[in-house]
This record gives structure tokens, C-alpha cells and sequence, in this order.
């Protein structure tokens, strides 16, 4: 009852942002935020805010993104794209929370906006990087139409940020830590697929890291489907290392079943290396899927 509301909530409240390709910045509560032009570079535009900042701050602008068909938005799910939306404590929306601490909060009746209501899920979504001691320490994805609380920090908004500028960026930082190199994947795979496809292509193909191939190959699933089951296939059959491998084996668990199931049964029964044969079967055991059932009948009965 609970998640229906907070969908409900997220579906009916949410606000339509303005549409403009200079990208338009979220609503901001207790913040300080600053626009300027992203200018012809944006990986200098950033350097030179991040130089410039004396304390933590955020940097952040708009693009074209994947549309979700079941118009999922990530509001204040963190750095997933989820469909839960507003938190609700108390009877009170809380605005998605940029810093630690207690958020701005509003009555269940007070006006958020007169704008119009979006029935669809948005075509944009809004990249944030977090700055700290010179430094990009974060990145954060967010539905255009979520209200962000920068709890008293600054938001430098860009505007007029290409797609392919910011995949270029975003590229950039998949080599740093972990939690920076998850969030700056997610934000990168959820771009327009003609400029986050085949950077994702080469990322699992050619990144010397394991782990970035591994999230590159399950991006892959997620976003493109059928179109690069070639690519994943080729991961198993080719890439050296097994971890790798068995990441991919689970790409292919991701993808609906009808096209997933069959490839799974396929390495299951043909994959030299057992512990890719293994996790194959595993996901095949998690699908219910009468066809698992049935090869697992005649494995048992040889």
C-alpha cells in the first residue's frame, strides 16, 4: 500500500520542467545556485570549476536520456534509476537530499508547482558531480522533474551540455573509485543510446579493469537488449578473465527470457570453463522458466 502511494505521489506531483536545449536546471531548495554556458569544452569547464572550489559543491546540467517505457524516474533513489520517487515520513514529501542531514519538507497539500502534470516518463535526466578537495568524488543521476535540497552547498548548472561531451566526461572518471566509478557508469549508460552504445561496446571490450568490463557488459543488457547479445556472448566465449565471463553470463540473465533463457542453456551445456557453466546454471535455476526445468531433467537423467 505504502509504494503504491509513493508512486501515486511521484507519478501525480511531479512538475513538467520547462523544455529547452539549453537545459533547464531543477527546482533547487536551500541552495546557492550559479548558471553559466558549458562553453565548446566541457572536461575544461569543469576542470576549472573543480579547481575553484574552496569547499564542497556540486556541478551539474541536463541531457537526452534512454525514455523509460514504464516512466521510471530516479528522484531520491540515490544513484539508481527506480520508480519509488519521494520519500514520504510522517505525511510530509521530503525533496531529494544532495548532503547528509534532514531535508526540506512540505505538506502532502501544499503546491509544488502550477505547471502542468507529466503522464509520460521524461526524455532528460540530470547529471550532478559532487566536488571535494579538487576533486570529482561523486556522481548522481536524477529525473529533471525532482526537487533537489543542496543542503546550503552550491550548484554550478551548465547549460548547453552536448550528449556526447558529457559521455566524453563521464568516461573520464569510470577509472577512479569504486562509488565514483558506479555512478559515473550508471550516468553514462543511461544516455541516448546512439552516444552511450558504442562506449559501453568498447569499455567491455577493451578496458583493462575487469569490474568495468563486468558493469560495462551488464549496462549493455540493460539498455540495448538483443542488439549486443553478440557482444556478450563473445565475452563469455573469449574474455580471459573468468570473472568477467561469469558477469556476462549474468548480462544475459537480465535480458527478457524468451531471448535469455535459450542462451543460458546454450553455455550451460557448452562452455569449456565449469565455473562459467556453473553460473549459468545458477541463473537458469533463479528463471523458473519451464525450459530450465526441462534441461535440468535431462542432465539429471543421463
Amino acid at each position: 500500500m505504502r509504494a503504491a502511494l509513493v508512486a501515486l505521489v511521484c507519478l501525480l506531483q511531479q512538475p513538467v520542467p520547462p523544455q529547452s536545449t539549453g537545459g533547464t536546471p531543477p527546482v533547487i531548495l536551500n541552495g546557492r545556485l550559479d548558471t553559466q554556458a558549458a562553453g565548446s569544452n566541457l572536461a575544461s569547464t569543469v576542470q576549472r570549476l573543480v579547481a575553484a572550489q574552496t569547499e564542497p559543491a556540486w556541478i551539474g546540467y541536463s541531457v537526452p536520456a534512454l525514455t523509460r517505457s514504464n516512466g521510471d524516474r530516479a528522484c531520491c533513489g540515490g544513484d539508481h534509476w527506480i520508480s519509488d520517487g519521494i520519500v514520504i515520513s510522517n505525511g510530509r514529501l521530503a525533496s531529494c537530499g544532495l548532503e547528509p542531514g534532514p531535508r526540506t519538507t512540505r505538506t502532502e497539500n501544499e503546491p509544488r508547482t502550477a505547471s502542468p502534470v507529466r503522464l509520460e516518463g521524461p526524455d532528460t535526466m540530470v547529471v550532478l558531480y559532487r566536488v571535494e578537495e579538487k576533486a570529482v568524488q561523486k556522481v548522481r543521476i536524477f529525473s529533471p522533474d525532482c526537487e533537489l535540497d543542496a543542503g546550503g552547498r552550491a550548484i554550478h548548472w551548465l547549460e548547453g551540455v552536448s550528449p556526447a561531451d558529457s559521455v566524453k566526461l563521464l568516461s573520464s572518471l569510470i577509472s577512479g573509485t569504486d562509488r565514483l566509478r558506479g555512478g559515473a557508469m550508471v550516468a553514462l549508460a543511461l544516455h541516448r543510446e546512439d552516444v552511450a552504445l558504442p562506449v559501453l561496446l568498447t569499455l567491455a571490450k577493451q578496458d583493462p579493469s575487469t569490474k568495468v568490463r563486468g558493469d560495462a557488459l551488464f549496462w549493455l543488457a540493460e539498455t540495448a537488449g538483443r542488439r549486443v547479445v553478440p557482444e556478450i556472448t563473445a565475452a563469455i566465449d573469449n574474455d580471459p578473465d573468468t570473472d568477467v565471463k561469469k558477469r556476462a553470463v549474468f548480462a544475459l540473465s537480465q535480458l527478457p527470457k524468451d531471448e535469455g533463457v535459450p542462451l543460458l542453456i546454450n553455455v550451460a551445456k557448452t562452455n569449456k570453463n565449469p565455473a562459467v557453466r556453473k553460473q549459468a546454471m545458477f541463473w537458469l535455476g533463479q528463471s523458473k522458466d519451464p525450459r530450465a526445468l526441462d534441461f535440468f531433467t535431462q542432465v539429471l537423467t543421463k
